[in-house]
């Protein structure tokens, strides 16, 4: 059974820092493309980060030079670590695996952030 679980959200106040984690079970997680995702009230799902399976990474426009990706594949799990956070970063965050030959795509729950003095 395949199982990504996010960790790490919280409350923060602006221009703090947060680490989130997506920990997971059930797959070869070194062959996955990892991504975070997030979701804002009322607002359509976006792309934060991605990584690659050969460690290759890309970011949204909105979370650049403010927010790293990682991925630890000895123990199966990928982070996002945001610093500078906004108000406007408030958001469910959920880590996406993903491999297109098979074409496999797996959901964690999300961890929600929220970015408020």
């Amino acid at each position: 059974q395949v199982q990504l679980a996010e960790s790490g959200g919280g409350l923060v106040q602006p221009g703090g820092s947060l680490r989130l984690s997506c920990a997971a079970s059930g797959i070869i997680f070194s062959r996955y493309n990892m991504h975070w995702f997030r979701q804002a009230p009322g607002k359509e799902r976006e792309l934060v980060a991605t990584i690659s399976s050969s460690g290759i990474t890309a970011y949204g426009d909105s979370v650049k030079g403010r927010f790293t990706i990682s991925r630890d594949n000895d123990k199966n799990t990928v982070y996002l670590q945001m610093s500078s956070l906004e108000p406007e970063d408030t958001a469910v965050y959920s880590c996406n695996a993903a491999i297109t030959t098979p074409y496999l795509n797996y959901w964690g729950k999300g961890t929600l952030v929220t970015v408020s003095s």
